[in-house]
């Protein structure tokens, strides 16, 4: 079974975590897409909201996509998140599983800075969706991650969790920019300072 990984805060999970998740299934016709929200991601500041809270977030996300899931590991776990014993953790269980991460253009530039990388690009492939405002280069990796590094185009939306959660914080609509159940649980929860 082809798997995708969308690892990350998701604080909050918005539309563009959705579009890049479909676009990269679509391009590489994965089976599943799972979605693994980070306990204490290594490369951020901690999340505004805890990891329980993005997980459940992340479910309601999720919910109504046949091919995708939400993976509890990293926050079950705790401490700092590092992709590549998740990953180690993951093919262990699924040993059948053909896995690969799906990341943003920007965090492909990124890549040779993460822990253990070498370790982690013999165990996966890494999908790097072109974002806005970045151009996606995998010619300046190098030649060990030009290998397993693939590309894939997705709609251009200019949507982050910073911009969501910056807009809640100035009393501005965040509706449509994460999904339906997603705003529900917001406004349900009385996080970001989301009014009804």
């Amino acid at each position: 079974m082809k798997i995708g990984i969308m690892g990350g805060t998701f604080d909050p999970i918005h539309i563009g975590h959705m579009l890049a998740a479909e676009s990269a299934r679509d391009a590489y016709a994965l089976e599943e897409v799972w979605f693994m929200p980070s306990h204490i991601p290594p490369h951020k500041e901690d999340a505004g909201v805890t990891g329980l809270m993005r997980l459940e977030m992340t479910s309601e996300a999720v919910a109504d996509h046949p091919s995708f899931r939400t993976l509890d590991w990293e926050v079950k776990r705790g401490g700092v998140s590092y992709t590549v014993d998740t990953v180690r953790e993951l093919r262990d269980t699924y040993p059948e599983h053909d896995f690969s991460f799906i990341i943003g253009a920007d965090m492909v530039a990124y890549l040779p800075k993460w822990n253990r990388i070498g370790e982690l690009a013999e165990m996966l492939t890494f999908i790097g969706l072109n974002r806005p405002g970045t151009k996606l280069s995998v010619d300046d990796l190098p030649d060990f991650l030009q290998q397993v590094v693939v590309t894939a185009e997705m709609p251009l939306i200019e949507i982050s969790s910073t911009l969501i959660r910056s807009r809640a914080a100035s009393g501005l609509s965040i509706r449509y920019m994460v999904p339906d159940r997603v705003y529900d649980y917001i406004v349900r929860s009385g996080i970001y300072g989301v009014q009804p």
